[in-house]
């Protein structure tokens, strides 16, 4: 599903703010895989998600999403088939906008080149969106014509989950999505993301600042370091790791401890 070969990013070459964010790397994701990133702060996770997404273009190397060359492919069409949430809930949503109209935007531009710019949203797309809405659990079903800025941050988040999957998206790209939250909220909105992810079958990275959840959550477990992926672990060998493994593998990986306290902290 997703094929990244040989990607190197420098910001600010030959000046004194010079810095390889991407350094050679390589990743290949299944269908249906759901990998979680987790390392320090400037270790290239954002910055990956940033490249397959679109907001730059890498200096090297190609990614290829469903088979198909997207290396030089504009954001904006990239947008059609891969999702996004942010670390901010007020990213992703209009807050002057209807919860209605917000999800009407995602749903007209999921569709990509199939709609004309004159589209509009009719009775049985209403439906759809009241139907998925209940799914969140929040009662948002009910406040459809109310603008998403007077929504807690929770409940955008869910909000932004569900723009970014009411059309099943190629790839779901999760950059930190829960760690402005508070606890029980982040829990409510990773359980949302699970269930999304596993019933549409989505092929999902997930940039994580905690430990169990990368170990926890998916089927993957990626620790990237100087811009590389040191540590990518599934199946029989993830269901056995704790979080001390992952430290002690980290470090046998690139010589030297896990040193970001946010990390450490929230295991």
């Amino acid at each position: 599903m997703l094929r990244i070969h040989d990607i190197s990013k420098t910001f600010n070459p030959g000046t004194v703010n010079e810095k390889t964010a991407l350094s050679h790397l390589s990743l290949h994701l299944e269908p249906g895989d759901f990998a979680s990133i987790i390392g320090s702060n400037g270790a290239g996770k954002s910055t990956l998600l940033n490249a397959i997404a679109g907001s730059f273009y890498v200096d090297q190397g190609s990614i290829a999403l469903d088979g198909r060359d997207i290396t030089f492919t504009p954001d904006h069409r990239r947008s059609v088939v891969i999702g996004r949430l942010f670390q901010d809930p007020l990213r992703g949503t209009a807050p002057s906008m209807t919860i209605e109209e917000n999800l009407a935007l995602a749903y007209l531009r999921s569709q990509g080149e199939k709609t004309s710019p004159f589209s509009r949203i009719r009775k049985k797309d209403k439906e759809l969106f009241a139907e998925k809405l209940k799914l969140l659990g929040m009662g948002l079903e009910d406040r459809m014509r109310q603008p998403v800025g007077l929504l807690s941050g929770g409940q955008r988040q869910a909000l932004t989950l569900l723009m970014a999957t009411l059309v099943t998206p190629r790839l779901l790209l999760l950059d930190e999505h829960t760690a402005a939250l508070d606890p029980a909220t982040a829990e409510k909105v990773l359980e949302l993301t699970r269930t999304i992810v596993e019933e549409n079958h989505i092929t999902c990275l997930m940039v994580t600042h905690n430990m169990r959840q990368a170990l926890d959550m998916g089927s993957r477990t990626l620790m990237m370091a100087d811009g590389k992926i040191v540590l990518d672990i599934a199946g029989e060998e993830r269901a056995g790791m704790t979080v001390d493994g992952l430290l002690r593998r980290f470090r046998a990986g690139t010589g030297h401890d896990l040193d970001n306290d946010r990390i450490l902290l929230s295991e």
